[in-house]
């Protein structure tokens, strides 16, 4: 601004001052995250594998529309893929899932990297340029986020009989996803491998 008073410089940046102090007062999300209870059932044409007392069905959500409305965020555009997941128990003893590997691959034979919340959340900001927030307003986004998480680390006990949320890929050189075809979730750890044909 050659030329410009320091009254016209403090007239000019004062938009922005008014926005981050507005963004300061208050501790709302990042992103409005649709609440996990409020998803639908998954489609009857979820892929399912039954391996004895369990049972496992997938789903991903491959379109920007998909994210966009629960997370009001573009997921692919970071490179990375939610799976939905349901675990039905049949009964018998608790399954460890922390012991159990979650691996995705492509018709490229491509491995996709599974992680966690934390993660995916500072892949999202880094791809949508958010730097300037208020702490609290993360804090908001990443607990509202990891409420849709699939719980990997509680034994899963036949008295809890379904489980559900949601898994998250990467893509191998952070590239945004772009159709991906013949995406095969492998479950392994169990006392046979499980797979799963996801489109």
């Amino acid at each position: 601004m050659k030329g410009a008073t320091k009254y016209q410089l403090i007239a000019s940046f004062a938009p922005l001052l008014s926005l981050l102090l507005l963004n300061a007062s208050c501790g709302n999300s990042l992103f409005k995250v649709k609440p996990a209870g409020a998803l639908p059932p998954l489609s009857g044409s979820a892929a399912s594998a039954n391996v004895g007392l369990i049972t496992f069905r997938a789903a991903p959500l491959l379109t920007d529309e998909e994210t966009q409305q629960l997370f009001e965020s573009n997921l692919q555009l970071a490179g990375l893929l939610p799976i939905r997941l349901e675990v039905i128990h049949h009964g018998g003893d608790p399954i460890e899932f922390k012991k159990l590997k979650f691996r995705l691959h492509d018709a490229s034979n491509s491995d996709w990297k599974l992680i966690s919340v934390k993660t995916a959340i500072s892949r999202i900001l880094k791809v949508n340029d958010v730097f300037a927030y208020n702490p609290n307003s993360r804090k908001t986004f990443e607990k509202e986020f990891s409420a849709h998480e699939f719980d990997l680390k509680t034994p899963f006990a036949s008295t809890e009989t379904k489980r559900h949320g949601i898994l998250i890929f990467q893509t191998v050189k952070k590239e945004p996803v772009a159709s991906p075809k013949e995406l095969t979730l492998t479950i392994e750890g169990l006392a046979q491998p499980v797979s799963l044909k996801l489109n």
